[in-house]
């Protein structure tokens, strides 16, 4: 069976979530992506994961779904160092977009529309990078797919933030190693970022209680809040330096 077949059947057969279901119980959609470079609007997704996490079976029984994509243009030299992807492999290897795109977005709305939220460290990043790409080749958008409802999203980057208050760099193998998370993988590879980040969520809604009585139906909110707050706390430190101050929102 394909896996893109099996992340459906599991989830068209699972459990419909409701918003009272919290965070330490909820199930989960991770996503990642690997793409010719940093510019959403401008670069593509080559290759993208879908992870699918239920709590109460735990990382042994994940339904994953992988996709390498030719993105018909080319690798940034910064990208591939980084990637390891190549323009020769991507043409010799990757799937067509319009199918990949079609199959990544339909898991994801199919999970959407059973409330199990999609999980991705720095999420607008790679929502942003799969949004343009179905646009691109023409797909229906997934708010679309939806009925017009706004993406649920969990994005520990956000949540670390807003809970740690630790120095030092955010990035994902930092974030893992802080809360004792083992890489199955190596980092800058889709499937190891996607199941590294969803693996955080563990050790979080247990040091973090809070956290974990979250509710799916407070996320969005909690999440926004969360980024204000970091952000303007940011930006003051921005400016103190002399920099531009940052104007990103986080899906609002």
């Amino acid at each position: 069976m394909a896996q893109s077949e099996r992340l459906l059947e599991t989830l068209q057969s699972g459990p419909q979530q409701d918003s009272e279901t919290p965070l330490s119980q909820s199930l989960l959609l991770g996503f990642d992506t690997e793409t010719t470079g940093a510019r959403p609007g401008s670069d593509a997704i080559v290759s993208a994961t879908l992870v699918l996490r239920n709590p109460g079976l735990g990382h042994s029984k994940d339904v994953m779904g992988e996709w390498i994509i030719n993105p018909h243009r080319k690798m940034s030299p910064g990208a591939s160092r980084v990637n390891g992807f190549t323009d020769a492999y991507l043409q010799e290897h990757g799937m067509e977009p319009q199918d990949a795109l079609e199959r990544i977005a339909k898991v994801i709305a199919t999970a959407q529309l059973a409330n199990i939220p999609l999980l991705a460290y720095n999420a607008p990043f790679d929502v942003a990078m799969l949004q343009h790409d179905l646009g691109q080749w023409k797909l229906e958008s997934l708010e679309s797919r939806m009925g017009g409802d706004g993406i649920l999203i969990v994005d520990p980057l956000v949540i670390d933030r807003a809970v740690s208050h630790r120095s030092g760099k955010r990035t994902l193998g930092y974030t893992t190693e802080y809360y004792g998370v083992e890489p199955d993988g190596d980092f800058h590879n889709a499937t190891a970022d996607t199941v590294a980040a969803v693996d955080l969520i563990q050790p979080m809604t247990t040091l973090y209680p809070q956290i974990g009585r979250l509710t799916v139906g407070e996320l969005m909110a909690w999440q926004q809040h969360a980024h204000r707050v970091w952000k303007e706390s940011f930006n003051q430190w921005l400016t103190s330096k002399g920099r531009r101050p940052i104007h990103d929102g986080w899906f609002e």
